[in-house]
């Protein structure tokens, strides 16, 4: 397995990828993920959602790339975005160096990094990427999106709010920029198609994010696979004792939502 740490640009010196790619077994192109975990664009919850879902995805013969974008007072958009088109850019420049399929890089996101994912899946083709980073329009696109108990949406009946004002950079956002990147708003044709999972009794992030992008993507026909398991944790990442901060986070049938991921991925054409 080659396990390497990539710096992304001087400008943002924090930013950088850690690479998990399985060992090359002939000539057959790997499918590679784009990793972005949680933490509200307050900090970065690697422990549990960067490392270990690399590890176990790069287990079936999947090339995962777990970014470590900018939180905290440098997570302002579209900063993290910018980040995120940098790191799709530097996985498809490197599909020969590692053996990847370059037109099947999906990305996967855990609650704010969910946020993120929907966010490349939906705003890769926002002129402000394009004047960071000089690549062909639609280079930053992911061929699909998987969306884990995802932050999405800013109305105020089910945002987690903490994460809005951290991508914001202010606790007093007015109505036109929390409806900028609240992202069933941006969902159009030119989405990317997503596979999502969340917990009907999710107490931090409002099951219904997850229902109200589905209703989006299902609104322009984009292709969508969801689950809603009826209990589970927050941040219970893969479901089980590998990522159980608690004994509520092993949690077997949530647990089957990694096999299900691999399954939908192989499912794209």
């Amino acid at each position: 397995m080659i396990n390497e740490k990539i710096y992304l640009s001087k400008e943002y010196p924090d930013c950088y990828i850690e690479a998990f790619v399985p060992d090359t077994i002939d000539f057959y192109k790997k499918d590679a993920l784009l990793i972005f975990p949680g933490g509200g664009y307050a900090w970065l919850s690697n422990h549990k959602e960067g490392e270990p879902i690399a590890l176990d995805f790069c287990a079936k013969g999947i090339a995962a790339f777990v970014l470590h974008y900018s939180v905290g007072k440098e997570s302002k958009f579209p900063t993290p975005l910018i980040q995120a088109s940098l790191a799709m850019k530097y996985i498809k420049d490197n599909a020969d160096k590692y053996n990847l399929n370059k037109d099947r890089v999906f990305a996967i996101g855990f609650s704010a990094g969910g946020h993120l994912c929907a966010s490349l899946g939906s705003l890769w083709n926002m002129p402000e990427i394009y004047e960071k980073i000089h690549m062909p329009i639609g280079y930053n696109k992911p061929k699909g999106t998987l969306l884990i108990y995802p932050v999405i949406t800013s109305n105020e009946k089910y945002a987690h709010m903490g994460s809005f004002y951290h991508l914001l950079g202010t606790e007093t956002p007015d109505e036109d920029m929390l409806k900028k990147y609240s992202i069933e708003y941006c969902v159009g044709e030119h989405s990317s198609p997503s596979f999502l999972v969340h917990t009907a009794s999710d107490t931090c992030v409002n099951v219904n994010n997850s229902l109200l992008m589905g209703q989006a993507l299902n609104e322009y026909k984009i292709p969508f696979e969801m689950h809603i398991f009826p209990t589970g944790s927050h941040g219970s990442a893969l479901g089980s004792e590998v990522t159980a901060d608690f004994p509520d986070m092993n949690n077997f049938p949530l647990s089957l939502w990694p096999e299900l991921a691999r399954k939908w991925i192989k499912s794209i054409e």
